[in-house]
């Protein structure tokens, strides 16, 4: 049994009829949570850019069974752009510049003879490079001038537990891979000790092993911030860019692009034929995290169908702010990037999309 263009055109009228209500310009409260934060950290340290309409596509076994809008054009993608970090640190595994995400990054880095990396103190040198990929690092300092505290108490939108305080109240920090907490101030210090790694930009690695041999588009970049310019131990001068779009910066890129991006996650690594990343990695970034199963590498997990009832529990997503959300199904070699969605018709839009994909 096969659906109609009938169904698929019933279900883009209803994800254009519930798109995202921000303003097509960039304004404050809506491009990241800078809003939030309290002074001086509340303001946008990198570019940020006007936004398309809603576009996105669907596709089953690398087929696109429909697509809207313009799925070409490049957007703000924010939070998204952490799984784009989770598959490069795959890169440094399968290099073996890593032999195991339980090292910590200390130790991982001081034994390539680098130095000044912010892990240096009793505290830092517990945190492992997966207490950093699942958010339970509880690592402390500052990045780029914006310290860890402003995201203590944070709250998104699929996280199951709420907080009990403020966002950026203090908290006495737990042991590291004790407690988990989404923290933009971490995941950038994550991203920069990745750069350290690799001494190289981290969008200059994700070009060469994953965009290219995917033969994405040339329309894609990688924002830094304006003070996250950095000089390396080798001697280089390279921007150490973040893992979202909070205080601007992050990947732009198209709805297509983020496409063969999920194409190859959904193919455990495999594209045309070549193994561009281990399917050993890919299975890592679905592990569940022990303190938060609805966690894997910056992946976000359906365990127990916590992000969704309508999906497979083995489904997981890219998720950012704006409405930004990537749909893996590996059970059903579905993947489909929806770009300015409302995230209040999150669960509506992924229950029509499934009940058209099960008559496929």
């Amino acid at each position: 049994m096969t659906s109609d263009r009938t169904d698929w055109k019933e279900v883009i009228g209803f994800i254009e009829a519930h798109s995202c209500q921000w303003s097509y310009q960039p304004t404050e409260g809506e491009w990241g949570i800078h809003h939030l934060d309290d002074p001086p950290h509340n303001r946008l340290l990198g570019p940020v850019f006007d936004r398309g309409g809603p576009s996105g596509l669907i596709a089953i076994d690398g087929k696109i069974q429909c697509q809207w809008g313009d799925i070409h054009r490049a957007d703000m993608t924010f939070s998204v752009t952490k799984s784009y970090l989770a598959l490069t640190i795959g890169v440094a595994v399968d290099q073996g510049l890593i032999s195991d995400i339980d090292q910590t990054v200390h130790d991982s880095l001081s034994a390539r003879g680098i130095k000044d990396t912010g892990f240096e103190d009793a505290h830092n040198r517990r945190v492992t490079w997966r207490h950093l990929l699942q958010f339970t690092s509880e690592w402390r300092g500052e990045c780029f001038g914006v310290p860890d505290q402003i995201d203590h108490y944070r709250v998104v939108g699929m996280q199951p537990a709420g907080a009990s305080k403020r966002k950026g109240s203090a908290r006495t920090l737990a042991v590291p891979g004790s407690y988990w907490e989404y923290n933009d101030i971490r995941i950038n210090q994550f991203s920069y000790a990745l750069m350290l790694l690799f001494d190289r930009a981290i969008p200059a690695v994700f070009d060469e092993y994953i965009l290219s041999p995917l033969s994405a588009s040339d329309q894609w970049r990688w924002y830094g911030y304006e003070n996250s310019w950095v000089v390396t131990d080798s001697g280089k001068r390279v921007q150490s860019v973040p893992g979202g779009g909070h205080w601007g910066g992050g990947m732009v890129i198209s709805a297509h692009d983020q496409f063969l991006i999920a194409r190859l996650m959904i193919n455990n690594g495999v594209h045309e034929g070549r193994q561009l990343l281990s399917s050993a990695w890919i299975s890592q970034m679905r592990e569940p995290c022990k303190i938060a199963p609805w966690y894997g590498f910056f992946t976000w997990l359906n365990t127990d169908h916590v992000i969704s009832r309508s999906v497979s529990e083995q489904s997981y997503f890219a998720m950012g702010i704006g409405g930004q959300l990537i749909w893996h199904d590996p059970d059903a070699g579905l993947v489909a990037v929806f770009r300015w969605i409302d995230p209040d018709y999150t669960e509506q839009i992924l229950q029509r999309v499934s009940a058209v994909t099960q008559n496929i």
